[in-house]
């Protein structure tokens, strides 16, 4: 997998600036004050450092935006940066002017003179998680990154706090991966294989195949993959950071390629859909990273695994299918597949793991993008402590997050004539439509949410954070949310 880059934190040598090679980024807050190492590049390169703060250009810049002199005066480094930034940022500026370094470093060593900055953890943060390529399956030459270095006045104690964000950092490249990868690479059994190596972690792995599925009576997920070679799975991973309490429930939609089945989707485009295994991508990297940073917590991650294909053998519209429920389901349209995948997996999960809480992840609908466009994933709940906490922990992650209705009126929607239920309730209102028909495979004593991605999973243009591509959002928002939440 791709991996972030390793973060190195050292005591600040104000003498080690004007030999350091490669890039060297300095602080200069809104007031054009100067810290040490500023001032000492600025003695270095005969005050260039002052007079850029004086500039209009320094005056246009907002807190976390970064700006490069090139080949400076006294220095050995190529490139210095400049980052304006107070000593005490928020974390979002601290993660944004990371990013921005990740970008202006290219492939150079980076010495970044934080000194006494508030958040060096964060900046190193949002440094690791903008500098992600996804390049595996490019053949040229590919450059070696540069070391970086953190230049801190506690180097300990800033290594100690940003040792959790590294785990974040690995499982959003993990996410991010997987949610990348074409789909003749990640077919159902790689997939499933990659999840299965992170016991080497200390997570429990366990995996479903066919034959258990089919003994276990999940009928609305294995109907989704019959129309392909490639074999349905579920896979289970269990943390068990915590005491003897029930887990959380995390369940994520592992569709690996969506053809739209015999409803087959439009040609354009339809090679985006390799993303539509990006809530099985989110909840696979939120295990990892509570393995990697050692939750005091119990969280169990379901996915399901499956190809939607055209062919002979695959489910057609009209068809009827029975769920591990026991409910029967009008199959009217093939492309509304997720849906049926999630309502076997989240069954399994409470009946299995009788979990205090449960949260879906999907890459759900069309429809989500036209509400809330790439900047918010949606919310549907049944529940408003669990909604409330997920949100807020989605805001402090800067992941965008916004709630939708639900009600009986679009419940009424999924009435069918030959079935307990349709698995579509029509054009109109349709995310909340999927959203009640999740809803209808959820106990009624457990606390739920169903997320809806499609949105803000894999991007055509950079966020903040991330390149264009996946974006791994929701990684941070629910380790954040076990954090507050769950962890004693």
């Amino acid at each position: 997998m791709t991996t972030p880059a390793e973060i190195q934190f050292k005591d600040v040598d104000l003498d080690g600036i004007a030999t350091a090679s490669g890039a060297v980024a300095i602080f200069l807050g809104a007031d054009g004050k100067i810290d040490a190492g500023a001032r000492k590049a600025n003695t270095l390169t005969r005050k260039a450092v002052a007079r850029f703060a004086e500039s209009e250009k320094f005056e246009k810049m907002a807190a976390g935006d970064v700006a490069t002199i090139a080949y400076p005066a006294g220095l050995t480094a190529e490139t210095l940066l400049v980052v304006k930034l107070s000593r005490r940022p928020s974390s979002q500026e601290a993660r944004k002017a990371g990013a921005q370094l990740a970008k202006a470093q290219g492939n150079a060593d980076l010495t970044v003179c934080a000194g006494s900055i508030a958040r060096a953890d964060e900046i190193a943060l949002g440094l690791a998680l903008r500098d992600y390529r996804f390049d595996s399956h490019k053949t040229a030459e590919k450059p070696s990154k540069g070391a970086v270095t953190f230049m801190v006045a506690k180097p300990e104690e800033v290594a100690k706090s940003a040792a959790p964000m590294a785990a974040i950092a690995e499982g959003v490249f993990f996410t991010r991966d997987l949610t990348n990868e074409p789909a003749n690479i990640l077919t159902t059994d790689d997939f499933a294989a990659r999840l299965a190596a992170m016991h080497e972690l200390g997570l429990e792995v366990e995996i479903l195949e066919e034959d258990d599925l089919e003994r276990l009576g999940m009928g609305s997920l294995l109907c989704v993959g019959q129309g392909s070679d490639s074999p349905s799975k579920v896979v289970v991973m269990s943390w068990n950071g915590g005491d003897d309490e029930a887990p959380f429930a995390l369940v994520g939609k592992g569709v690996v390629f969506d053809t739209g089945g015999i409803s087959l989707k439009p040609a354009g485009g339809m090679e985006d859909m390799t993303m539509d295994m990006g809530g099985a991508g989110v909840v696979s990297g939120v295990m990892r990273t509570l393995a990697l940073r050692k939750a005091k917590a119990n969280v169990v991650g379901l996915v399901g695994l499956v190809e939607n294909m055209p062919s002979g053998n695959a489910v057609r519209p009209g068809d009827v299918v029975t769920s591990m429920k026991g409910d029967t389901i009008e199959v009217i349209n093939t492309d509304a597949e997720g849906r049926l995948v999630l309502a076997d997996v989240m069954w399994y999960a409470q009946e299995r793991f009788k979990p205090v809480g449960m949260i879906n992840l999907a890459t759900l609908t069309g429809a989500i993008l036209v509400a809330l466009g790439h900047e918010n994933a949606g919310v549907f709940s049944n529940s408003d402590e669990l909604s409330d906490a997920f949100i807020k922990a989605a805001g402090s992650e800067g992941e965008g997050a916004w709630r939708m209705p639900m009600g009986k009126a679009y419940d009424d929607l999924l009435k069918s004539r030959v079935a307990d239920m349709k698995n579509i309730g029509g054009r109109m209102a349709g995310s909340i439509t999927a959203a009640q028909f999740l809803q209808r495979f959820v106990k009624e004593d457990v606390p739920w949410c169903h997320l809806d991605i499609a949105g803000v999973a894999s991007v055509k243009s950079e966020t903040a954070l991330a390149p264009a591509g996946a974006t791994g959002w929701g990684v941070m928002a629910l380790n954040r949310l076990i954090a507050d939440k769950y962890e004693g």
